[in-house]
């Protein structure tokens, strides 16, 4: 418990530290056993205390303590009772991503590292947040995805590892940051297919992503 804590601590700062949340936007959530361990309900993600990250029972969603946990928790539990191999859960509202796929665009690979390292993204259009109803959505894409994009909203990645779930976010919004940049000059030239199956398949990109899991 105290490793996945600290881990939660170290991510959440790097979460605002990086700009891809503000204020008390965004949540972030680690498996620990048959529980999870969630941000807390309003707060500073910076500010969170050690005993005020969350428990919740993954299979009942009975929680722990006196603290109500985000209000993204529906949204959370059902990655881990979806995947059994996702161990750490990020939400956040990153500039690019949401200003992107909110003007119906999906974002397209650009440079090596984002289809290398994110194998399938998903995108949903606008539900109401804190619900069952974008809980059920997000349950859908659980399964077999990385990144969940939600236009108007923000962004959902799922990692085996708290720092592969955040590179996965930071690789979602710099390439929504470039596929900005780019369509401004005109002429944007996306990776075809081919192209981001051959970077899959390099050696080096494998072993990158193994040292994800660490």
């Amino acid at each position: 418990m105290i490793q996945v804590i600290q881990e939660l601590k170290k991510y959440a700062a790097r979460l605002v530290d990086s700009g891809l949340v503000v204020g008390a936007g965004g949540n972030l959530s680690m498996r620990d056993g048959e529980y999870m361990y969630i941000s807390p309900s309003g707060f500073d993600l910076k500010e969170i205390e050690d005993d005020q990250w969350v428990k919740v029972h993954i299979d009942t969603g009975k929680i722990i303590g006196d603290l109500k946990p985000s209000s993204e928790v529906l949204m959370h539990l059902v990655c881990f009772r979806k995947n059994q191999n996702v161990n750490a859960v990020l939400h956040a509202h990153p500039t690019y991503s949401v200003g992107v796929s909110s003007s119906g665009k999906d974002i397209p690979p650009i440079f090596p590292d984002f289809p290398a390292m994110i194998k399938k993204i998903g995108y949903l259009d606008y539900l109401i947040p804190t619900t069952h109803v974008l809980a059920d959505a997000v349950a859908g894409l659980a399964t077999d995805h990385d990144v969940v994009v939600m236009r108007n909203h923000g962004v959902l990645t799922l990692g085996r590892t708290m720092k592969e779930a955040f590179f996965f976010m930071q690789l979602t919004e710099e390439s929504a940051k470039v596929y900005t940049i780019g369509t401004i000059h005109g002429g944007l030239r996306i990776l075809s297919n081919e192209e981001c199956d051959d970077l899959r398949n390099l050696s080096s990109e494998k072993y990158r992503s193994s040292l994800l899991q660490n």
